[in-house]
This record gives C-alpha cells, sequence and structure tokens, in this order.
C-alpha cells in the first residue's frame, strides 16, 4: 500500500496527539491563550484551501501571494495554538521538532513536485515568495492563477472542514478536561 505525503502526515500526527490529550493539563487560561492562535491557523488554512485548485493551475494570489505554504502555516499555527492551551510546555518543543522534520520534508518535496509540474513559472514564483514566512508585500504575477479569490466550493473540495473539525474536537476535550480534570490529571 501506497501512501502519500498527507497520509503519513495525518497518521503521525495522530501518533502525537492522543499521547498529548492524556498528558495535558489544559486551563481557562491556557485556553484563551491558545485559541485565537489556533482560530488564526483555521482562518488562513481556509483561504488557502478556498484559494487553490490544487495540480490545475500555478495559484499565485489570496494567501499564496505572500507564501509558498500557507496551509502549512496555519497547520503551525493551529499546533502552537492547541499546545500552549494543553499547558504542556514541553509539547511545545516536540510539536516544533515534528513540524520542521515532517512539514520542511514536505515543503522540499513540494518544491521538487511543483518545479516538474509548472516549470518557469513555478521558479520564477518561488524565487519571490518565501515558502514559510509571508512577505510584506503581495507579489504579482501574470502567469498565476486564482484571480477570483477565496471559492467555498473550493474549500469544500480540498475538504478543509475537517481541519475545523478536527480543532473543535481537540479544544472541545481540551475544555473538558480543564472543567472536569478528566483522567485524574
Amino acid at each position: 500500500m501506497a501512501w502519500d505525503t498527507g497520509t503519513l502526515r495525518r497518521l503521525t500526527a495522530w501518533a502525537i496527539i492522543l499521547p498529548f490529550l492524556w498528558y495535558c493539563h489544559p486551563t481557562n487560561m491556557l485556553l484563551l491563550l491558545g485559541t485565537p492562535l489556533s482560530v488564526l491557523g483555521l482562518l488562513v488554512r481556509s483561504w488557502a484551501a478556498g484559494s487553490i485548485d490544487k495540480d490545475q493551475e500555478l495559484t499565485t494570489s489570496g494567501p499564496y501571494a505572500y507564501l509558498r505554504n500557507p496551509l502549512y502555516l496555519g497547520t503551525f499555527l493551529i499546533g502552537i495554538g492547541v499546545t500552549v492551551a494543553g499547558g504542556a510546555s514541553e509539547w511545545i518543543l516536540f510539536f516544533l521538532a515534528y513540524f520542521v522534520a515532517v512539514y520542511g520534508t514536505t515543503m522540499s518535496i513540494e518544491h521538487s513536485r511543483l518545479t516538474k509540474v509548472f516549470g518557469q513559472a513555478y521558479r520564477e514564483y518561488a524565487s519571490s515568495v518565501p515558502s514559510f514566512i509571508p512577505r510584506v508585500l503581495p507579489y504579482r504575477s501574470f502567469g498565476g492563477s486564482g484571480r477570483d479569490g477565496f471559492r467555498f466550493k473550493r474549500y469544500c473540495r480540498n475538504k478543509e472542514w475537517e481541519a475545523l473539525l478536527g480543532v473543535l474536537a481537540m479544544f472541545s476535550f481540551l475544555t473538558l478536561k480543564a472543567t472536569f480534570g478528566w483522567f485524574g490529571f
């Protein structure tokens, strides 16, 4: 059975999430600190997922005018928000190491793949737009797509609602654990 990088990322994430949920110590204050980070991450991911037709055209507008990997920046913000809300500081370091290892590799693989698919147009775009840290001014291109902006249909086709449900489930669990002290921890 061949797994794509997305499947492997999801499987490794679940391998981390379950022990995190068991050992975390959320409080109401930590939930208040972590929630805005995760909501911002969801907004970034939503904007990106609703702005791209994956592998059909090179998208260089919307969030892709600021960075090449807005979906991964959104994932990073969600992960930091969840780990902050969880109240286990060592998990923040673990998440950072996980993110750099898994998503660093993924971004490198995608860079190579997109260079093959879109050629010179992608090379020009990649030379002007950072991979992960957004640029201040948007990139302007004559060859890119996505100029029609966010489309809810794309958001759904890209299954971005799964991230929303996942974050809601995580914060629901953390809230219950903070409120009732589940598992005696």
